[in-house]
């Protein structure tokens, strides 16, 4: 049973009492001097009190649910630090009226009555405007405040990341590396997972594919490990966009009105985001980005595990996934050999390396 439906039967019954007191009070009107054909006090009561109850049935979750309903939908699309600073100003706005209140009200008649009540308005409203306005300047005095003593100094590092969020979307989540990233310390703030993107990632788990069930599974596994991680916390928000219907939409606008950065893996995502001006933090970028920096001569070891295109070409891999491209690497199949850098080339898919292989001595082989 349903909210609307149980304040629809309240109004209704409600309508209906009101309907048949309205109708009494007609009908005794109506039969002061009654006329042929004039309607008794009870068919008054009958007709009103059920026009009544119809229109409480039809009306009332447009005054109740509905208004209630929308007021939540756009308290969920404001961010708490906007909530807090309008609070705020509404307090100062209010304080400020008070002081300017008391003397008004000693004016005569009728301004000593009405113009309190119109100072209170203005005030409390230009509270709520200047605040939320200069929200940030206002927030990072309060920062630079609790910076300023050593304790708050100690403390600065985790005190960042709670006034920090970073959304999550699903491809990121599936993919898995974020959990390792997160065991770093590298990524300061609290991980916001809306409920959108969990039921997207809930779906691609129930999926009858079973590489896109497997997928979705291990996002869940993932969001478990991270739940567990004393690092950085995670949260997961109830807080939706109306209007979009597209995971990636809803991630956009949401960012936006947080003023907070979505961490992803998606490329088209990071181009959307970027071209509407939300800052994207790319994990494909960030592993690209901590590759190891190699120059032509420098000596490394590697270890040949497959045939190259070319001729006579061995294919090794670093640590970080780097191919390395061995001429006549062919001859030293699982082995470990050291080979000399001879040209480092970046391309869309990544970095790639190309070297020979080289003894202790510095003889090519």
């Amino acid at each position: 049973m349903s909210i609307d439906f149980i304040f629809r039967i309240l109004g209704m019954i409600g309508f209906a009492v009101g309907g048949v007191f309205w109708g009494q009070s007609l009908g005794q009107l109506a039969n002061v001097n009654p006329v042929p054909g004039t309607m008794s006090v009870e068919q008054y009561a009958f007709i009103i009190g059920s026009v009544g109850a119809l229109a409480g049935l039809i009306l009332t979750p447009y005054i109740t649910t509905r208004p209630i309903r929308a007021i939540r939908t756009v308290l969920a699309r404001v961010s708490a630090q906007t909530l807090l600073s309008a609070l705020i100003g509404l307090i100062a706005g209010l304080i400020v009226a008070t002081l300017f209140s008391f003397p008004i009200s000693l004016l005569p008649a009728p301004l000593g009555k009405i113009l309190p009540f119109i100072v209170v308005m203005i005030f409390g409203y230009l509270g709520i405007s200047v605040f939320v306005m200069r929200q940030e300047d206002i927030f990072s005095i309060f920062t630079a405040i609790r910076g300023g003593s050593s304790v708050a100094a100690k403390e600065g590092s985790s005190g960042w990341a709670d006034n920090r969020s970073i959304l999550l979307d699903t491809s990121v989540i599936i993919d898995g590396r974020i959990a390792d990233i997160t065991r770093t310390g590298f990524l300061p703030g609290t991980l916001l997972i809306p409920r959108f993107v969990l039921n997207e990632l809930q779906y691609i788990a129930d999926s009858p594919d079973s590489m896109r069930r497997q997928r979705g599974r291990r996002g869940m596994e993932v969001l478990a490990a991270l739940q567990k991680e004393p690092t950085v916390p995670v949260r997961i928000s109830d807080i939706d966009v109306e209007g979009m219907r597209e995971v990636d939409d809803k991630l956009v606008v949401l960012a936006r009105q947080l003023r907070c950065p979505i961490l992803t893996n998606d490329y088209n995502l990071n181009r959307v985001a970027e071209l509407q001006g939300v800052i994207v933090l790319n994990i494909n970028e960030l592993a690209n980005a901590v590759k190891s920096v190699l120059l032509p001569g420098e000596i490394m070891s590697v270890r040949v595990i497959q045939e190259g295109r070319e001729a006579g070409q061995g294919v090794a891999y670093m640590d970080d996934g780097t191919m390395v491209v061995v001429e006549n690497g062919r001859d030293y199949m699982d082995k470990e050999i050291t080979v000399m850098v001879t040209k480092v080339l970046q391309t869309a898919a990544g970095r790639m390396i190309f070297g020979r292989p080289e003894d202790l001595n510095g003889s090519i082989h």
